[in-house]
C-alpha cells in the first residue's frame, strides 16, 4: 500500500506527487518487478494522471523506474552483478562524502543522528523492515547533507532509489546477523574527529548491512532454483 506524505504550503502538485512516489520506491513501498501505472497511482495520491505522469516521467530518467517496450512501466529488479556494483558504487561515494561532512557535523546533528540509529535499532528489533529502511537512509543523509552545497547527496540518492525495492524483498526475513551497530562506530568516530575511522565504519555498514540482506537473498534464490 502506497503510504503518502502530507503536502506542504509551498508545493505543487507535481512536486509533492514525485517527492512521495520517490520516497516510497527508495523505502520499498514497491515490490522489484511491480507494474506502475499512471490511472492506479493519480487513484491513490487523489490527483489527476498529468502530475503522476510527469513524476514516472523523472523517475524513469533517474533509473528508479524502468520504461519497458509496450510502454509500460514497472519497478525494476536487480541481478546479482547489478546489485554488487550499487553496492561498491555506494561504498566509493558515501565514504568521500562522509570525510567531507564530518568538519561540519555539530552536536546538535550529532544528536540527530543518535535519534534516526535509536529508530533504526526499534526497527529492527520489532522486525518492520519498511522502518529500518527509512531510518537507515535518514541516518546517513542527517550526516552527508552537513556540508553545505554538497553535489554529492542526490548522487547517493539516486542508488538507494535503485535499493530500496529490492532490499525490501531481501529483508523480508531479517538475519539475526543483520546488525546496525555500525553507526555506533560512526558516530563515535565522528565524535572524536577521526576521519578514517568513520570512512571504515560507513563502507562496514552498507556492506555487512546492505551487502549481507542482498547476498543472502540470493542464495536463497538459487537454492530454491537448485531443489525446483
Amino acid at each position: 500500500m502506497l503510504v503518502a506524505a502530507g503536502r506542504e504550503a509551498f508545493e505543487s502538485a507535481k512536486q509533492w506527487v514525485y517527492r512521495v512516489l520517490r520516497h516510497a520506491i527508495m523505502t520499498g513501498q514497491f515490490e522489484p518487478g511491480d507494474p506502475v501505472t499512471i490511472n492506479g497511482l493519480a487513484e491513490a495520491l487523489g490527483v489527476s494522471a498529468m502530475p503522476v505522469r510527469e513524476a514516472l516521467h523523472r523517475l524513469v530518467a533517474e533509473g528508479a523506474l524502468e520504461l519497458l517496450d509496450n510502454r509500460r512501466v514497472r519497478v525494476p529488479d536487480l541481478d546479482p552483478q547489478s546489485f554488487e556494483e550499487v553496492l561498491e558504487a555506494r561504498v566509493a561515494l558515501e565514504t568521500r562524502a562522509a570525510e567531507r561532512a564530518m568538519p561540519f557535523v555539530d552536536e546538535m546533528r550529532l544528536a540527530r543522528m543518535r535519534a534516526f540509529d535509536q529508530q533504526a535499532d526499534q526497527a529492527l528489533a520489532a522486525g518492520d523492515f519498511g522502518r529500518l529502511v527509512e531510518a537507515n537512509f535518514n541516518f546517513h543523509r542527517c550526516l552527508y547533507e552537513a556540508r553545505p552545497g554538497t553535489v554529492m547527496l542526490p548522487l547517493i540518492e539516486s542508488l538507494w532509489l535503485r535499493l530500496g525495492p529490492f532490499m525490501r524483498r531481501a529483508g523480508e526475513t531479517l538475519s539475526e546477523t543483520y546488525q546496525v551497530d555500525r553507526h555506533a562506530e560512526a558516530l563515535a568516530a565522528i565524535a572524536r574527529r577521526d576521519a578514517e575511522a568513520l570512512k571504515a565504519a560507513i563502507a562496514a555498514d552498507i556492506r555487512d548491512g546492505t551487502g549481507h540482506l542482498g547476498r543472502g537473498h540470493f542464495e536463497r534464490v538459487a537454492a530454491l532454483a537448485a531443489g525446483a
